[in-house]
C-alpha cells in the first residue's frame, strides 16, 4: 500500500486538523496494527507505534514519520517505560488503539492447552488492561481522550475450536464495556472494533503453529475477506470523529461472510 492513499478523516475535516494530536497503537508491527499507524500518520497525528519487534518499528517510522515504541505489553515495567516516555515527549495523549492481540491453537475445550490460554488472556486482556490503566489518567486529564479496542467478531459469537480464543476476546469485549461506563463522566470516549474475516497471513501463522498450508485454507475460496487497511480506516474514522461522537461497538464482515457461519467460498 503506497502512502498516497487517502487519509481517512470524517467528511468536513483535515488532515491538519489532527496536527498536535498524540496516538498510542499497540501491535503496529504487522497486520491491522501497523495499518492504523500509517492511516493515523496520514491524518496527522503524532503516532507512538508500539509492539516487540523493534526492527519493524523503525521501518515503519522511517517510512511514515511515526515513533517507534519497542514495548512487551505483557510487561508492567515496559508499559510504565511506555507511559513515561510519551508523557515526558508530548505532555499529553489523546488516544490509545489497543490493537495487539491474537489466537493460539483451535484445539476444542476438551483438549485445549493450558499454555495457550493463558497466552491468548495475557495478550488481549491483561496487556490492553495494562495499557489502559497507563493512560487513563492523562487520557482523564486530556479531556477528550479516546480509547479504541479492537475485539473480534470472535468476541460475539463463539464457535467450534475457537474456546479459548472466544473467550480471551468476550472478555475484552466485557472490560470494554465497564470501561465505558466507568469513563463516562470523565469524558473518555471508548470504541469497541470486532472484525471478522482479515486477510492477515501472520495472525493464521501464529495460530496454527506456522502451518502455511493450514493458513493458506483460512481464506481459501473467499473472494474478498477483508484487509488490515479497511480495518484500520475504520479505526482511524473512529478516532478521527468529532469528540461527542462515539461509535461504540462496530463489527465489520467481508460480504461474503454473511454470518459467522456463513462464510461463500467459490
Amino acid at each position: 500500500m503506497t502512502e498516497q492513499h487517502r487519509s481517512t478523516t470524517p467528511e468536513g475535516t483535515r488532515a491538519g486538523e489532527h496536527a498536535g494530536k498524540v496516538a498510542v497503537v499497540t501491535g503496529a508491527s504487522t497486520g491491522i496494527g501497523e495499518a492504523t499507524v500509517r492511516e493515523l500518520r496520514r491524518a496527522g497525528w503524532t503516532v507512538y507505534a508500539v509492539a516487540r519487534r523493534a526492527e519493524r518499528l523503525e521501518e515503519l517510522a522511517r517510512q511514515t514519520g511515526a515513533i517507534a515504541a519497542p514495548c512487551d505489553i505483557t510487561s508492567d515495567a515496559d508499559v510504565d517505560a511506555l507511559r513515561g516516555q510519551v508523557l515526558e515527549e508530548q505532555g499529553r495523549v489523546d488516544a490509545l488503539l489497543n490493537i495487539s492481540g491474537g489466537a493460539r491453537g483451535t484445539d476444542w475445550v476438551a483438549d485445549a492447552r493450558t499454555e495457550d490460554w493463558e497466552w491468548m488472556y495475557q495478550v488481549n486482556v491483561i496487556g490492553t488492561m495494562r495499557l489502559t490503566r497507563a493512560f487513563l489518567p492523562a487520557l482523564r486529564e486530556n479531556g477528550e481522550g479516546t480509547v479504541l479496542n479492537l475485539t473480534s467478531l470472535a468476541a460475539h459469537r463463539t464457535y467450534e475450536g475457537g474456546g479459548g480464543y472466544n473467550a480471551a476476546k468476550f472478555a475484552e469485549r466485557a472490560m470494554t464495556e465497564a470501561l465505558r461506563l466507568e469513563e463516562a463522566e470523565h469524558n473518555v470516549r471508548v470504541v469497541e472494533i470486532a472484525p471478522g474475516l482479515v486477510q492477515t497471513p501472520e495472525f493464521s501463522l501464529n495460530r496454527l503453529g506456522g502451518d502455511e498450508q493450514a493458513a493458506e485454507k483460512v481464506y481459501a475460496g473467499v473472494e474478498k475477506p477483508l484487509t488490515s487497511e479497511d480495518v484500520a480506516r475504520v479505526c482511524a474514522f473512529a478516532v478521527n470523529l468529532p469528540h461527542h461522537v462515539d461509535l461504540d461497538t462496530v463489527t465489520i464482515k467481508p460480504v461474503a461472510q454473511a454470518a459467522p457461519h456463513k462464510l461463500l467460498r467459490r
